[in-house]
C-alpha cells in the first residue's frame, strides 16, 4: 500500500533563514537579544531558534512554539499549602 505524502511543517524559505543563522553561528558573529545586544550565541539550538523566530517575523510557514504542559494536580496542591501559610501570619 502506498504511503500518504506528509505536509511540510516548515517552508523551504524558513529553512534558508535557519541556514544563514547557522553560518553566522559557525563564524562566531551570531548575536542574541534585541538588536544583537545580548551577547554571542553559544549553542546550535539557540542559533536554530533565532533563525526560526526571524522566519516567523517575516511571515513564513513555521509551526507555533510548543507550549509547556500544565500539571494541574501538582500546582493545585502547592497553592493550597501556600494559602494556609499566609493565613497563619
Amino acid at each position: 500500500m502506498a504511503r500518504k505524502a506528509k505536509k511540510r511543517r516548515y517552508s523551504r524559505s524558513s529553512g534558508s533563514d535557519v541556514e544563514s543563522e547557522m553560518r553566522r553561528y559557525k563564524k562566531g558573529t551570531a548575536k542574541s537579544g534585541r538588536g544583537g545586544r545580548g551577547g554571542r550565541v553559544k549553542s546550535r539550538k539557540q542559533a536554530i531558534a533565532i533563525g526560526l523566530s526571524k522566519a516567523r517575523k517575516k511571515g513564513k510557514k513555521v509551526p507555533k512554539k510548543a507550549s509547556k504542559r500544565k500539571t494541574s494536580k501538582k500546582k493545585s496542591s502547592k497553592k493550597k499549602s501556600s494559602k494556609r501559610k499566609s493565613s497563619k501570619r
